[in-house]
């Protein structure tokens, strides 16, 4: 097969694409290198760039590379963002993915695997977040991709499409530097930030339920994430019509202060967090239960905390490197 993979010159895109050509897959990248970047695209995988909204573009694109299967992973994801721009977090990431699966059902795609997220269940008040806990996003940004999964799977059943919406948890770490997240919009790569700057890392809330009173949260390796998708892509190739909503975790949670202890320790820091008050909206603990996608896909998550942070901070100290000097 060859897979169409949307955003797949970003982070977590990248990955992806490596992944799928290492187990044998024929890749095409499509990305408007809004945030991607064109350096992180194997040699050997044709780049087109373009925006999902333009559906001539996605239909040659569909069409000149004979693609048979699309993962859809290009998206606007920041949560505070959305809240002040919903329109545009919602024309960018729900209709460019009608535009995405009209040109692919003209085009006679018959895989589809979507992007989606943990956000779509808002703030779950359980031990562990299962495929079945009730979705109530609590951002523009949960809705478009909860709206997002009604629309592949409308749009899969309608077509006889094979379709996999995939909830990620919270992705960390990188294969390599060169392809390390460039953003600070998530703890890891923020605690980095306030080492590099000579302060505490922050904390939000010390009086949580939760053993240490900081929230607890489930991270996945972008290492596993990346085998999830082809996993899914290969479970969607041998059973034609299959619909699949997975969670894509770890099954083990991580409290805020644990995570910058491990920081502190693998990184030659020492800084102790100041803790401001509890943000709005963030749930004590989140983790997922990804029991479903192991019997699915026959997938685990291999790789641990530290793995995660080192690699990341291999990445981080590319762009910042006196971040070495505690």
């Amino acid at each position: 097969m060859t897979w169409l993979i949307t955003g797949g010159a970003g982070y977590i895109g990248a990955h992806v694409v490596r992944a799928m050509t290492a187990a044998g897959e024929r890749a095409v990248v499509y990305d408007d290198l809004s945030t991607g970047l064109p350096g992180r695209v194997p040699d050997g995988v044709p780049l087109v760039t373009g925006s999902t909204l333009d559906g001539e573009r996605v239909a040659r694109a569909l069409a000149d590379h004979e693609v048979t299967g699309i993962v859809h992973l290009a998206a606007k994801k920041q949560v505070a963002e959305s809240v002040s721009l919903p329109l545009y977090y919602y024309r960018e990431n729900v209709e460019g993915l009608r535009v995405l699966l009209d040109a692919g059902a003209s085009a006679g795609v018959r895989s589809f695997v979507f992007s989606s997220s943990a956000a779509v269940y808002g703030m779950p008040d359980v031990k562990l977040v299962t495929e079945e806990t009730p979705c109530l996003p609590m951002s523009p940004y949960g809705e478009t991709k909860l709206a997002g999964e009604w629309l592949v799977r409308a749009a899969g059943a309608a077509a006889g499409l094979a379709t996999a919406c995939l909830r990620y948890f919270n992705v960390a770490g990188a294969a390599r530097p060169d392809l390390a997240d460039t953003g600070v919009h998530n703890l890891i790569p923020m605690i980095f930030e306030k080492l590099t700057d000579g302060l505490p890392p922050r904390v939000f809330g010390d009086d949580y339920p939760t053993p240490d009173g900081t929230c607890v949260r489930d991270y996945i390796h972008v290492l596993d994430l990346a085998e999830a998708h082809v996993a899914a892509a290969r479970a969607l190739r041998s059973a034609p019509g299959r619909n699949l909503t997975l969670n894509i975790g770890r099954g083990e949670g991580v409290s805020v202060r644990e995570m910058i202890d491990r920081v502190n320790a693998l990184t030659g820091h020492d800084r102790r967090p100041t803790v401001s008050p509890r943000r709005p909206g963030d749930p004590a603990r989140v983790i997922a239960s990804a029991d479903r996608a192991a019997v699915e896909l026959n997938w685990k998550a291999r790789h641990d905390t530290d793995a995660m942070i080192t690699s990341a901070w291999s990445g981080w100290l590319r762009l910042h490197p006196s971040a070495a000097r505690p």
